[in-house]
């Protein structure tokens, strides 16, 4: 008498087959399709995120040095050779590798 796996077994075992296969398409392909965050977002609003590192409003984020982008921010998730990537702070978006917002924090070496 042949063996019928029940359907708690089959529920248990789903994980285990289902979950493998969704890191199969490339990191690059997943990242590209994320849209760029855009400056009107109310957050990056809030913390003054701008495409364009050069394009810093000095009087409202003093803060700001020349040479902080978001290429060498500790929350940047791209490589260095990447013109955008992935952001701790804003899920769903990539932002500007030559970009900046005030929670610049320097990448540690």
């Amino acid at each position: 008498m042949p063996h019928h796996p029940t359907r708690r077994t089959v529920l248990r075992a789903l994980p285990a087959v289902c979950l493998p296969t969704l890191g199969l398409s490339s990191p690059d392909a997943q990242a590209q399709s994320l849209p760029l965050l855009q400056e009107d977002n109310p957050t990056a609003r809030q913390l003054g995120y701008v495409a364009d590192a050069q394009r810093v409003d000095r009087q409202r984020f003093a803060q700001y040095a020349p040479g902080q982008t978001c290429r060498n921010c500790e929350l940047y998730g791209g490589e260095a050779a990447d013109s955008q990537g992935g952001c701790q702070l804003f899920y769903g978006v990539e932002v500007k590798a030559a970009g900046w917002c005030s929670a610049w924090k320097p990448k540690a070496p």
